[in-house]
């Protein structure tokens, strides 16, 4: 499954990220929706679930996320829905970890 959240703040380390296999973080937009993919190893066997995916969370609650291979990127979104089939763009689509 995917999750869709509106990326609410963002910490500016994210636009100083240079290296090659990680900037896509330069694109990351307070604003944006981003699609997240839930999938193995980062889903839980028991659950059927990712850590993180705002399960019971309602639109209005702030939930906190963070760059693999830079912790200092990092920031809130807050979600939107979720997708059982996912339909992902190519653009601001990430997997959970």
């Amino acid at each position: 499954y995917c999750v869709e959240f509106r990326t609410e703040s963002l910490s500016h380390h994210c636009a100083l990220e240079t290296r090659p296999y990680a900037r896509w973080m330069q694109y990351l937009r307070e604003g944006h929706t981003v699609c997240v993919a839930c999938q193995p190893p980062a889903m839980s066997t028991d659950t059927q679930r990712c850590s993180g995916d705002g399960h019971n969370a309602q639109g209005d609650k702030i939930l906190h996320w963070e760059a693999v291979g830079n912790s200092q990127c990092q920031g809130t979104w807050k979600k939107i829905r979720q997708l059982e089939h996912c339909s992902c763009p190519l653009v601001h689509s990430f997997i959970f970890t």
